[in-house]
């Protein structure tokens, strides 16, 4: 699996984790959901991605996205 299905896979799994646990515990939980997404963003326009480092590091294959 390439780092750029990781990451996608990762962050639509801790949205909807976040979702989730905003409606069963507490709303503040969606401010996690727009950290994810800003992040999201963010690294459509820089390229940057802090999980894409820690992916690197431990040594998974490099995708079209994040090279």
């Amino acid at each position: 699996m390439t780092i750029d299905r990781i990451v996608m896979m990762f962050a639509g799994t801790v949205i909807l984790i976040s979702l989730v646990l905003s409606q069963v515990h507490h709303v503040y939980w969606l401010f996690l959901t727009a950290f994810v997404g800003a992040n999201l963003l963010q690294a459509s326009f820089t390229g940057f991605c802090p999980l894409v480092k820690i992916l690197k590091a431990f040594g998974s294959k490099p995708g079209a996205a994040f090279s």
